[in-house]
Formats: C-alpha cells, sequence, structure tokens
C-alpha cells in the first residue's frame, strides 16, 4: 500500500469551464480531427504522439485484437445481452471478463517471458539468442507448462496474422531481438515437442510489444480495449440477428436427449 501524498495528481487529463486538456494537448484543438483511436491510446498511454511509424505498428496491434469470432467472450457477451438486453455495458463487461491465459491476454504471458529472458537492459550487448530460447522452452518443459505465444487451434502451420505483422514492424523500425528471441523459441518448442507451434497473433504481438518497451504487466490491456470494440459489434448484430436464444435451447434439448430420462 502506497503512502498517504500531500496532494493527489494525475498527469493524463483534467477540464475546465472552457478547457480539455489530454496528456498536455487540446482535445477540441489538438486532437480531435488530428488523430485516429489507435494514435489516442499509443498517446494516453506514453504520454506522448506516436510517430508515424510507431502508429502504423501500433494501429495493426490493436486491429488484430478487435475481432475473432464467435469465441468464448463474443459468446459470454451475447448470452449476457439476451438476459439483460437494458444493460449492454454489462454484456460487454461479460465478455471482456473471459480475456486470460487461453483468449488474447496469452500476449501478456510472451511478453512476460521474453522480458524475463531477455531483459531489456540486455539489448544489444550480444545475448546469445539462441542459448537463451532452449533454456526458456527448457524452464515452461519443466513445469509442464504451456509456452504462451505458440500454438493455435486452426491455424497451421502458420498463423496468417504472425507474418503479416512481423512485415508492419520490420517496415516500421519495430523489428528487434525480442520478435528474434520469440522466433527461436518456437523453432525449439517444436524440436522439442514434434509439434506445429505456429506464432498465434498474441505471440506475435507479445514480442512486438516488448520492442516498443511496454511493460507486460500492461499488454494485455490492449487486447481489452480493442476487443471492447469487437463485442459491441457483436451485440449489435445479436439484437438483429440473435444466436443466444437458439444455443440456449439446443443446449437444453440435447441434454435432455443425452443425459436426461429418455436418455440410453
Amino acid at each position: 500500500m502506497g503512502r498517504r501524498k500531500e496532494k493527489i495528481s494525475s498527469d493524463i487529463a483534467w477540464s475546465t469551464s472552457d478547457k480539455i486538456s489530454v496528456r498536455g494537448l487540446d482535445l477540441p484543438n489538438e486532437i480531435l480531427g488530428h488523430m485516429n483511436l489507435g494514435d489516442l491510446a499509443f498517446l494516453q498511454l506514453t504520454g506522448r504522439k506516436a510517430t508515424s511509424e510507431e502508429s502504423r505498428v501500433f494501429n495493426a496491434i490493436v486491429i488484430t485484437l478487435v475481432e475473432h469470432g464467435i469465441t468464448p467472450s463474443a459468446l459470454a457477451a451475447r448470452m449476457t445481452y439476451m438476459g439483460a438486453p437494458e444493460s449492454l455495458q454489462a454484456a460487454v463487461a461479460a465478455g471482456l471478463c473471459g480475456l486470460g491465459t487461453v483468449f488474447v491476454g496469452s500476449m501478456e504471458g510472451a511478453s512476460k517471458m521474453l522480458y524475463e529472458a531477455l531483459p531489456q537492459d540486455k539489448l544489444g550487448t550480444g545475448v546469445d539468442l539462441d542459448a537463451l530460447a532452449v533454456e526458456t522452452v527448457d524452464k515452461f518443459r519443466a513445469r509442464k507448462a504451456i509456452v504462451p505465444g505458440l500454438g493455435h487451434p486452426v491455424h497451421k502451420p502458420v498463423d496468417p496474422r504472425t507474418p503479416r505483422l512481423f512485415q508492419i514492424a520490420a517496415e516500421n523500425g519495430k523489428s528487434g531481438e525480442y520478435i528474434a528471441l520469440i522466433q527461436k523459441i518456437q523453432t525449439v518448442a517444436e524440436e522439442r515437442s514434434g509439434k506445429m507451434l505456429p506464432i498465434n497473433a498474441t505471440g506475435a504481438i507479445g514480442a512486438i510489444c516488448c520492442e516498443f518497451g511496454f511493460p507486460w504487466k500492461i499488454v494485455r490491456g490492449f487486447g481489452v480495449m480493442a476487443r471492447a470494440i469487437g463485442l459491441v459489434g457483436h451485440i449489435l448484430e445479436e439484437s438483429e440477428n440473435p444466436i443466444s436464444y437458439e444455443l440456449w435451447q439446443r443446449a437444453e434439448e440435447e441434454i435432455l436427449e443425452t443425459s436426461g430420462p429418455g436418455a440410453k
């Protein structure tokens, strides 16, 4: 617990009767019409404007995370909306609660893994990335844990988002030792397991976030803010073309059929 402050302070935003300031910029005149949503998110997080190169990479990251189809988080949002259509925000919140180590949040694990293997103060010191990759994979295998950022149930042998994200990063000066390290980790993990373990989108994003220097503890937040947009889209579709009621009814019917009094 932190110590009591003499005065409360925040560098993010303030308002007066005639002015709104966000990270030191005038909202109506310096932000509105000048920044897209991704650039504003970057400003909010870092306290500075993104360069044009940073903007392209960061926007690619958050756009990748907006939509993944009928995932558990989308289903949770849709089902909650069916039960409480008066509370759209609760439906979005229900969907966001499902972002964890399996879906979306794995990019946090990938970033943490890479930073632990290669701390930022060791960048550019000639560290043996091949040895780090072996050491990292062996640590996860020793505790029978999944290497974060690797593997996908559908996209094999390559997650099509990953090479494109790495290409955008390379074209804009954000491809360095962390991307190289996760690629080496993938190679070692596949050799050790004998399985196809593509670097998935969240693994790629975790590595790119390390290239930016973002703290690993905030990386999952990029998925949270991006997926909120996607969930609002799912809720709108649910209101116009509902599937939740059908899923509920089918589950009831099939459970009765397989487990009810007439089940064989």
